[in-house]
């Protein structure tokens, strides 16, 4: 029988998975012991203890073909049309009004506009609807013994999440979160979690699975902490007379820009900044034609929760949204 070339690629891919999961599973399991063997060197762990755990521990194929294929790879068209929603900017407005009391708390101690946090937990979870349905411990031992190109990543998370679990006193097998191993309402990996979680209810206990006290101010601090400066702006259309600007685009998300930089490009802000002001020239692609954006420090500060620029404009503008929607009830 003769396959269609659909059907052929399909039973050849199917093939190159099973000879890619066949030639690695010898490294998985090297991986796997070399990591078992440095925590048990490093940082003291029982080694039997590890050994019984990892037992447990699934390597999960479609991790891989998540991790592979993320939605910050999509235009920013298609990109805006998952987070810019109706539903998502009334439900932020809903969760706006039912945690009004932190947020304003929050805003208050970490400087960061209420808003925003209300639209990062949107685009990550919306609003903790969706944290996330796999093992943190699978998600993380997948990309630390499998996948190769963040290895080195994933294991030193690995790392942090059972230190996590140690001085929470979690059982490493129960907490879930994403294919990448990102927990709880923010969407925090482990090394987040250790460094900027905050127990904002005073109950002893960081909990940003399951109280939305501790997930608000938990952001406000990550963000406080990659300096977000208060009352100042996020991002700023620009107006092209030609393509000058071109050759000033970079991948690069640090504002290194003057803003009289820009205007020797023929470049102009929609709104009028300081000469001196540093901002990053953003180029989001539009189905007829590409949209320029002026992003500032805090622009900067949403990416180093997520680094990508269309993770931090799609907070940016859902963020708007919902203040916009607020201001417009009784």
């Amino acid at each position: 029988m003769k396959l269609s070339k659909p059907l052929l690629r399909n039973a050849l891919c199917c093939a190159c998975v099973a000879l890619i999961s066949c030639a690695h599973s010898p490294n998985q399991t090297d991986a796997k012991t070399a990591f078992i063997e440095r925590m048990v060197t490093d940082h003291q762990y029982n080694r039997a203890e590890l050994d019984h755990l990892f037992q447990s521990v699934e390597i999960k194929d479609d991790i891989i073909k998540k991790i592979s294929s993320p939605a910050e790879a999509m235009p920013w068209y298609k990109y805006r049309k998952i987070f810019i929603t109706d539903t998502r900017i009334n439900a932020g407005v809903k969760f706006w009004q039912d945690n009004a009391a932190t947020l304003a708390k929050a805003e208050q101690y970490y400087g960061v506009p209420a808003q925003i946090i209300v639209a990062i937990l949107g685009v990550e979870t919306l609003y903790g609807q969706k944290t996330g349905n796999y093992r943190v411990i699978d998600a993380l031992s997948t990309l630390s013994f499998a996948y190769p190109p963040r290895s080195q990543f994933f294991t030193g998370e690995l790392e942090k999440f059972l230190e996590l679990c140690k001085k929470q006193q979690l059982n490493p097998l129960t907490p879930t979160g994403s294919y990448a191993g990102a927990m709880g309402l923010p969407q925090f990996m482990p090394s987040s979690f250790l460094n900027y979680a905050i127990d904002f209810n005073q109950d002893n206990h960081a909990d940003i699975w399951h109280t939305p006290d501790d997930a608000i101010a938990s952001i406000g601090n990550y963000l406080a902490q990659h300096h977000w400066q208060k009352n100042q702006l996020i991002a700023v259309p620009i107006i092209a007379k030609n393509d000058d600007y071109k050759a000033k685009l970079s991948k690069d998300l640090k504002p290194e820009l003057r803003i009289a930089a820009l205007e020797s490009l023929n470049l102009t802000t929609l709104k009028a900044l300081p000469l001196d002001t540093e901002v990053k020239l953003l180029s989001f692609e539009q189905p007829q034609g590409n949209e320029l954006w002026a992003g500032l420090n805090n622009f900067y500060v949403i990416t180093r929760y997520n680094h990508s620029p269309l993770y931090a404009m799609a907070v940016f503008q859902l963020s708007e949204s919902i203040l916009n929607k607020k201001g417009s009830f009784p």
